[in-house]
C-alpha cells in the first residue's frame, strides 16, 4: 500500500512593524482586503474574520476584471495572541504562521501544505506575493 507524502511549503518575509500592528493588520478584514492579493490585477473584494478557535476566516479573491475568483476559507484550530496561528483550510490542509516579534521588527513564517493541483514553485510563489504585499501594505500604514 502507498502512502501519499504531504508537501510543506514555507514563506517568510520581515515587517518593519511592531507585533501588535502585524497582529492586527494580519487580522482585521479592514486590512486583509488590502493585501490579500498575488498581483495589482487581483483583489480581495470583501473579507470575514472570527478569530477564535472554531472560528471561520473567509476571503473573496478575484481577478479586477470579473474574469475568475473564488473563496478561501478556513477553521481556526489553536491562537496564540501575536504569536502562532494554525488553520484548516476547506479542503483539509493546514496552514501555520508565526509572528516573531524583535522590538520594532516582526518576522512572519507561513506554513502551508500544498495541493496537488498547481506546481510547488506556483504555490510557493503565489503564497511570497501575498505575504509581499501584506509587508508593503503594513509599512506603509
Amino acid at each position: 500500500m502507498a502512502t501519499q507524502t504531504t508537501t510543506v511549503i514555507t514563506v517568510e518575509n520581515t515587517v518593519n512593524a511592531p507585533v501588535a500592528k502585524v497582529w492586527d493588520y494580519w487580522n482585521k478584514p479592514e486590512h486583509i482586503t488590502q493585501w490579500n492579493h498575488a498581483s495589482d490585477d487581483w483583489h480581495s473584494p470583501w473579507a470575514k474574520n472570527d478569530l477564535q478557535v472554531g472560528g471561520r476566516l473567509e476571503s473573496r479573491m478575484e481577478a479586477k476584471d470579473g474574469s475568475f475568483g473564488f473563496d478561501f476559507w478556513g477553521i481556526y484550530d489553536v491562537i496564540r495572541e501575536h504569536e502562532y496561528i494554525e488553520y484548516t483550510l476547506g479542503d483539509n490542509r493546514k496552514v501555520k504562521v508565526t509572528f516573531t516579534a524583535d522590538g520594532n521588527i516582526t518576522r512572519v513564517s507561513e506554513s502551508f501544505e500544498a495541493e496537488s493541483t498547481h506546481s510547488v514553485e506556483m504555490q510557493k510563489g503565489g503564497w511570497q506575493a501575498i505575504l509581499d504585499n501584506f509587508k508593503k501594505y503594513t509599512e506603509a500604514s
